[in-house]
Formats: C-alpha cells, structure tokens, sequence
C-alpha cells in the first residue's frame, strides 16, 4: 500500500483549492495539484448544511474507503481534495456511487495508472 497522508490544516485546503485543478462528478467534486513529493495528501471537506454529524461521517468513510481502493493505481505526488456536492442528494451517497464518481474524476484528471 502507497504512503498517503491527511491533509489537517485550513491553509492547506486553502491553497490547494485556490491553486488546483477541479473536476466535478455527480456527487462529488476534486481540487488537485501537483505537489513534488513522493506521497498522496488526501483531504475530505464535507459541510455542516449537508446533514447531521452521522450522515458526514458516513460519507467521509465512503470516500476515505473508495481512495484506498484506488490508492495503488495513483501517481504519487498530488495533493487531492474531495468535497460532496452541496446540492447532491443526501440519498444518493451510496458506496457505489461515491466510488463510481472518484474512478471518473481520477481518470480524467489523468493520474490514474491503470484500468479497474
């Protein structure tokens, strides 16, 4: 399994949102940038106007486990951000969609090594 680690800090989401790349999926959206390191940064942002607390962290679970199953097909060296679209469904954040959306975004953001 590849190094991946957490993005934690408000600057950074900040400066990855402001400089990186975004790609829209149905229910999700990605902001990446080429970071020059030799691992991922992985950072999950999902708004308070989506839900309750249970409901968010479902779906930051859905996301964190949709990333590690793509994990070994990414180029090192980014650094992703994945938000859950405000005016998406609650209904629709099923595994399956989440992971769909996650496998479209990274092959068009062409950082995807190999088909799955």
């Amino acid at each position: 399994m590849k190094k991946t680690k957490m993005l934690k800090k408000n600057y950074e989401f900040k400066n990855i949102i402001s400089k990186g790349k975004y790609y829209s999926g149905k229910n999700i959206e990605a902001f990446i940038k080429k970071n020059n390191k030799k691992y991922n940064l992985l950072g999950i942002a999902i708004s308070k106007k989506i839900g309750k607390a249970v409901k968010r962290n479902t779906i930051k679970r859905y996301i964190r486990e949709s990333f590690y199953i793509f994990e070994k097909d990414i180029e090192l060296g980014y650094s992703i951000i994945f938000l859950w679209k405000k005016n998406s469904n609650i209904e629709n954040a099923t595994f399956k969609n989440i992971k769909n959306d996650m496998n479209n975004i990274l092959e068009r953001a062409h950082i995807k090594n190999k088909e799955i």
